[in-house]
Parts: C-alpha cells; structure tokens; sequence
C-alpha cells in the first residue's frame, strides 16, 4: 500500500481482493481503485485526483487543496463519471497538464 493511500485510508491491505475502506466525509469510496495521481506546488499537495471503477463506469475523485488559504481540509469537487476508463484517464492527463503549466509537480 502507497504512504498516500494509508495516509488518506483510501485501500486495506491486501491486493485487488481487499474491500474499499469507509467513506471520508461522506464520500462514497466504493470500486476498485484503478490509480491515483497528485499535484504539488512548492512542496506543498494541492491536488490527488483517483480513478476507480463502480459498476462498470470509471469514477474520477478530486480533493483539492487551496493554496490562497489556510484550510486544512480539501474541498471535493465532482465525482466525474466517464463510461470507460481511456476517458477517465483523458480527463484526469488534462486536468495534469494544466496543474504542470501552473507550476505543479506531477507524481
């Protein structure tokens, strides 16, 4: 399991097999996850977007760190819901090389 995923408590250990853990903050963490990237901007994370699939559908999750502000939570926009998992990837590429024109480090 990644530091970020035990951080976040997004996956119990155990391969493809493991149950999604509970949902933060109301959040419905249920599905596979497919991957993850974040977005960091002098040291500081400022966004993780994760790709699962739920029932046939690939489901992006954003949190979102605003830097102008001193807010620890992050704020959840979406989910986004693709029919495949090449769109979902499409959006979340994007959504990356914006984050690295604006300076962000992409991991």
């Amino acid at each position: 399991m990644s530091d970020l995923a035990q951080e976040f408590g997004l996956r119990a250990p155990g391969g493809a097999g493991a149950a999604a853990t509970k949902p933060k903050k109301g959040k419905a963490v249920d599905g596979k996850e497919l991957f993850h990237r974040t977005a960091k901007k002098d040291g500081r994370r400022v966004v993780i977007l994760r790709c699962f699939d739920r029932d046939g559908a690939c489901v992006v999750e954003c949190d979102v760190y605003p830097t102008n502000s001193l807010r620890v939570e992050p704020l959840h926009p979406g989910p986004y819901t693709f029919a495949s998992r090449d769109e979902a990837s499409g959006f979340i590429e994007e959504a990356l090389l914006a984050l690295e024109y604006l300076g962000c480090d992409i991991s």
